[in-house]
Formats: C-alpha cells, sequence, structure tokens
C-alpha cells in the first residue's frame, strides 16, 4: 500500500477490519493532535506504529464549495436525506444539452448544471465548477434564453443565458437519497443537495476520532483523523510485532492477576522516599521486579516510638509475627485522662507528680500526692466561686491493697475526686497485664492508641527494628492494598509496596517467572520519615476524633448550661453531675457504684472530698527530707506496676 493522508485511509477504512497496523511515513508534531485519555500531549513521528483499534465520526462538516471561509457541522445522528449530484455527458452550449433533454425526456426541469469555464453574463460572473439551477427556457430580447439561478452566500440571483451560450457544460444527474453515513461513502468531493441545509449544494467532510496502541505509551492515544500525517498500512507485514504496553503498578493491582507477574521499570515517581528501607534505593529504571500477589491481611497498623531520644515512625503490616507486652500509658493532666476514658471499661492511674488543690477557685478540688491511685468515673460540672459552671473530671479515690481490710467502711462509700481540666498533675495508667499478645490480638481487644513494647521479634524478619524501640505507641490502624514484591537480584526477600503512595511504571517482562515453591520471608515493619507519617496522620481513614481545645484555667467550656446556686438548695461548691457522652454504652455498675442509683436525675450530688484523709506534705518541711520521701514512694509505685 503506498503512503497516503491519514484522513484519506480512514474515509476507505473498512471497519470490519479493525484492528489495522500503521506505519507513519511522514510525521509532524501537532501540538493538539495526539491525547491519551489523561489528557497529555503526543505526537507522531517518522516510522512510528500505531495499532488502530477503534474509530469513532465526531461530527461532519458540511460546506459550499465557492465558500470555503464558511464551514458548518451536523451531528452523526443527523436525520436528513442527501442526494448526489454526478456528471453526465458535456456539452458545448446550452442549446445542444436543451435539445438533448427534449429528445431523450430522461430529465425534467429544474436541474442542476455546471460549466467548466468562466461565463461573464448581465455584470455577473459565473466561475468555472459553480453549480447553476436551469429552471425553464424563456424568451428575453427576442432570444432564448435559460432561466438559472446562482445561489450565493447571502442570496438566490436570477440569470438569464442565452442558449448559444458556449461552455462547455455538464448536467448533474441526481442519485436515489442516502443517509448520512451512506453519503460519506461517496468519493471526497461529492457534491450533495439536501433540503434541510440552508445551501442548494454542498460537500461533506467527516472528522473521525481514532483509538490507538503505540509502542510505550501507558495508555489508548486518541488521534484525530485530520492528523497531519501520512500513512501506510503495514498490517500483513506485522504480524511479528509487539506493541509495549507500560503498566502502573495500581493497574496491576485492579486487574488482580495472573501472579506472579515479571515486570521492569520504566519509571519512578519523583520526591522523596516514602519507606527508609534499603530496597527502595534499588528502585531504578530497567531493573526487574516480581509481583507475587496482593499482601494478606490488607490492613496496617501506623506507630511510633515513645523514647526520649529522636522520634521514629513505623507502618508495621498485618502480618507481623512478633510478641508485644502492653505498657502503662501516661496522661500529663487531667484532660488527657478525660480523652483516654471509655465508658464500660475500667481506667486506673496513680499520680506520678504533687498537685494542690485551687481553693480560690473551688475549695472542694482535691490535692494529689505522688503514689495516689484513682479511678477515672467521668466528666462533671461544677459551680466556680463567681457563678460559672467548671467542667471537672470525676474520679475515685482507690485504698492501697495493704489497706483494704481497714478501710471496708470506707469502700461502702469511697470518696470522690474532683480535679479541673487543666489539672497540671501527671499520672500514669495502673495495669498488671504481662501477657505477651500478637498484634492481630492487640487490634482486636484493646482500643488505639495503646503502648506495647516488643518482647520476640518476628521470627520471618530477622532485622526486625521494632525489637530495639523501648516504648512503641500503637496510633491508628490503616486498611489499604499492598502488593507483595520482589527484586529479580535479591529473590530471597519480599516486601510490599502500596501503589497508591508509590505507583511505578513497569512493562511486562516476555519471560514470566515461575510460582515459587515455597513461602518467602516478608519484610513486616517499614520505617517511615516523618513528612509520609504526618501524611497519613492526615488521612480520613486515619484521623482521630480530636477533643475540642483546652479550656483556659479560670474559665468552664463554653457552651455549658450554668444554674443558679440557689436552686434546688445546691451549693455553688457541690458538683452537678456527671455528663455521660451521648450514644455511648452505659457503665458498669462495679465501676460505677453511685452514679446509677438515681437515674432520674441528672444532676445528683456528688460527696465532696473528706479533709483530712490524706493530708497533704506541710510546706515547712526540708527538701532533702521531701525529696527523700519521693523516693520512697515512687519505689513503691513502681511495685504496683
Amino acid at each position: 500500500m503506498e503512503p497516503m493522508p491519514l484522513q484519506d485511509f480512514i474515509r476507505t477504512l473498512d471497519l470490519a477490519s479493525l484492528p489495522r497496523v500503521l506505519r507513519v511515513s511522514s510525521g509532524y508534531y501537532y501540538s493538539r493532535g495526539i491525547e491519551d485519555i489523561g489528557g497529555r500531549v503526543c505526537w507522531a513521528d517518522t516510522d512510528d506504529l500505531m495499532k488502530i483499534t477503534q474509530v469513532r465520526l465526531k461530527y461532519v462538516i458540511y460546506e459550499n464549495p465557492k465558500m470555503k471561509m464558511v464551514v458548518r457541522t451536523i451531528d452523526p445522528n443527523f436525520q436528513g436525506h442527501f442526494v448526489s449530484l454526478n456528471t453526465a455527458q458535456s456539452y458545448e452550449t446550452l442549446g445542444e444539452l436543451v435539445f438533448d433533454i427534449d429528445q431523450t425526456s430522461k430529465q425534467q426541469l429544474p436541474i442542476y448544471i455546471m460549466s467548466t469555464c468562466k461565463i461573464v453574463t448581465e455584470g455577473k460572473v459565473v466561475t468555472d465548477d459553480e453549480v447553476l439551477i436551469f429552471e425553464a427556457v424563456v424568451r428575453r430580447h427576442h432570444t432564448s434564453c435559460a432561466r438559472c439561478i446562482l445561489v450565493t452566500e447571502d442570496k438566490r440571483v436570477i440569470l438569464h443565458l442565452p442558449l448559444n451560450q458556449r461552455g462547455p457544460f455538464r448536467i448533474l444527474e441526481a442519485s436515489p437519497p442516502q443517509t448520512l453515513l451512506q453519503a460519506l461513502q461517496e468519493p471526497k468531493g461529492q457534491l450533495f443537495t439536501c433540503p434541510t441545509l440552508p445551501w442548494d449544494h454542498v460537500t461533506l467532510r467527516p472528522m473521525y476520532e481514532i483509538e490507538a496502541i503505540m509502542h510505550m505509551r501507558r495508555t489508548i492515544v486518541k488521534i484525530p483523523s485530520n492528523l497531519n500525517v501520512d500513512v501506510e498500512d503495514i498490517t500483513a507485514s506485522s504480524q511479528h510485532i509487539h506493541f509495549v504496553q507500560p503498566l502502573l503498578l495500581s493497574e496491576v493491582l485492579a486487574r488482580e492477576g495472573p501472579f506472579p507477574l515479571s515486570v521492569e521499570i520504566l519509571e519512578v515517581p519523583e520526591g522523596r522516599h516514602i519507606f527508609l528501607s534499603p530496597w527502595v534505593r534499588s528502585l531504578k529504571i530497567g531493573r526487574r521486579l516480581c509481583i507475587h500477589g496482593l499482601a494478606s491481611p490488607p490492613w496496617r497498623v501506623l506507630a511510633s516510638n515513645k523514647g526520649r531520644r529522636e522520634p521514629r515512625y513505623f507502618l508495621v503490616s498485618g502480618a507481623y509475627q512478633g510478641k508485644m507486652r502492653r505498657r502503662p500509658r501516661e496522661f500529663p493532666t487531667a484532660y488527657d485522662l478525660l480523652g483516654a476514658f471509655q465508658p464500660g471499661r475500667p481506667l486506673r492511674v496513680v499520680a506520678t507528680k504533687d498537685c494542690e488543690g485551687e481553693e480560690e477557685e473551688n475549695p472542694e478540688f482535691t490535692s494529689l500526692a505522688v503514689g495516689d491511685r484513682l479511678e477515672v468515673l467521668g466528666l462533671g460540672l461544677a459551680h466556680g466561686a463567681q457563678g460559672s459552671d467548671i467542667d471537672v473530671l470525676v474520679c475515685q479515690r482507690l485504698s492501697d491493697e495493704d489497706e483494704e481490710e481497714e478501710c471496708e467502711e470506707e469502700a461502702e462509700s469511697p470518696e470522690r475526686v474532683l480535679l479541673p481540666l487543666h489539672c497540671p498533675g501527671s499520672f500514669v495508667e495502673e495495669m498488671s497485664d504481662s501477657r505477651r499478645h500478637s498484634l492481630v490480638d492487640l487490634i482486636a481487644q484493646f482500643s488505639l492508641p495503646c503502648e506495647v513494647r516488643v518482647m520476640v521479634k518476628d521470627p520471618s524478619y530477622p532485622s526486625d527494628p521494632l525489637t530495639a524501640v523501648l516504648g512503641l505507641q500503637l496510633e491508628e490502624k490503616i486498611t489499604e492494598p499492598f502488593l507483595v514484591v520482589s527484586l529479580d537480584s535479591a529473590p530471597g526477600m519480599c516486601f510490599e509496596i502500596p501503589p497508591r503512595w508509590l505507583d511505578l511504571t513497569v512493562v511486562e517482562a516476555e519471560v514470566q517467572p515461575d510460582q515459587p515453591g515455597g513461602s518467602v520471608p516478608l519484610a513486616t515493619v517499614e520505617e517511615l520519615p516523618d513528612t509520609f507519617y504526618y501524611t497519613l496522620r492526615k488521612l480520613a481513614a486515619c484521623e482521630i476524633q480530636a477533643p475540642p481545645p483546652r479550656p483556659p484555667k479560670s474559665q468552664g467550656l463554653s457552651g455549658q448550661r450554668r444554674h443558679s446556686s440557689e436552686k434546688g438548695g445546691v451549693k455553688s461548691s457541690q458538683v452537678l453531675g456527671l455528663k455521660q457522652p451521648p450514644l455511648l454504652p452505659k457503665p458498669k455498675a462495679k465501676t460505677l457504684p453511685d452514679l446509677t442509683k438515681d437515674s432520674s436525675s441528672m444532676y445528683s450530688k456528688i460527696p465532696g472530698h473528706k479533709k483530712g484523709h490524706r493530708p497533704t506534705k506541710p510546706q515547712t518541711q526540708d527538701l532533702d527530707d521531701d525529696e527523700h520521701d519521693y523516693e520512697e514512694i515512687l519505689e513503691s509505685f513502681q511495685k504496683t506496676i
């Protein structure tokens, strides 16, 4: 096949013969020509190959041949019918044309005629190949004339041409009516007439959109049929040609197999690495990978270390097999205690710092000493000194284990402790859980965040970095599909790639790997840079429901109800009651023994702190003795943990 313009090739293309392979014999850069599905501009160069898979008619341009600057378009579903005007026998004069019509009776006036030479008559010029509508033969100035109509851009002009007018002239014979798609099969430049169009004769020019596969283009490209290139059909000799079509890892993930799949890296996303692991530096152009399949389970846990050194961040796979032991949580203020409190789950803490009550704001605010044991009951309201409501954390003071028998009467009427939310005390969780949990058990039994320490490393991952971290806080559970991948140069170790954040461009290798016989070790822990860690924290799937801003020290939270000190005879120093969060399970009776006695009243009275039960240290105590007491109490406190 000889090269021809792409537009001409598409007009002659049989759609039933697709796909067709074309070679660009002369290519030109065309800034608005080829676009892939993503909208990126491509180009066609000489000797480029394209496999045409689909051709769509976008619209049709129709125009008057003598009005080149005026074009209009019609939709492909246009319902009008077209009549093609074909040239027949040529006549030297109009008289010969009229005589032939009278003799043969094949044509009835009016008819379409065309002159192949320029005609000047009555001050008008009829150019060559311009169509005239021959309506009748009339007498004008004692001369037989042909009355014709010349259609111009804005009007119809009547002309009287003498029958001895020399041409040559041709009759345009009308064919049977055709649909738009049938008319487009006629040769290029064919004249048509259509009653619903504004001009008596028009030419049609279709505009197609071609979908094709091109070498090293990741997606199917869209090519307009008027692209300024010449093409050559080489379908018959292209059976051995393989079009290399790049893939994204996200596309490999979406099609879900078949696995294993051997690929070669074509492009690596720019920007900072999302993992700090050594294998990330091996992801270079030309490196071959083996994709083993989707990671199972699909969830991960975002974690951070709790040490005082430089912070480290990790993403722990759900397949992690290490053993962990829970660590007590630390709470710098009563406000943090409120954030960790969950109704129905006892929360017991030990004070690690002395805290003096604020007698000026509320005389009933309790003082705490190092070693005091508390059980958190919930959020309550108390009247402040100036009549405004104060948000307080209501706790219950717990007696020491060796004093339980001596304090049976007090156990029946436990002492309530009232702490303002901004209380600057320091607390640590009291717990006796010494079991070793797997990651799956921890996620199932306890709510996050949860502080742990890894006691036994993952046996399948020798370089487990979590064993070197003294305190690890499990932050959030993230559900995201990962691909299990290994390097061809190091098949003995697999790692997991999230296509959402590390979408490599790859191409399938010609030789695919065999399915491995046994299980391959997997890197179940990835260390993260701080930038990617905070990116994950912003995701909607792992956002923490943050509590409202911490209130000022001398004011309650805005929007709370205020109660008069005279209403119901309640003094300003008494607690108005516990505020239960909506839509949460009711607390157990053994955890909150006195809070469910009178459920009809929201604001039940809670006894204040009994003065003198646990006296604070004298202010005049010697500094050395004070420090010594701290050591004794801390030593006793550590034994309870």
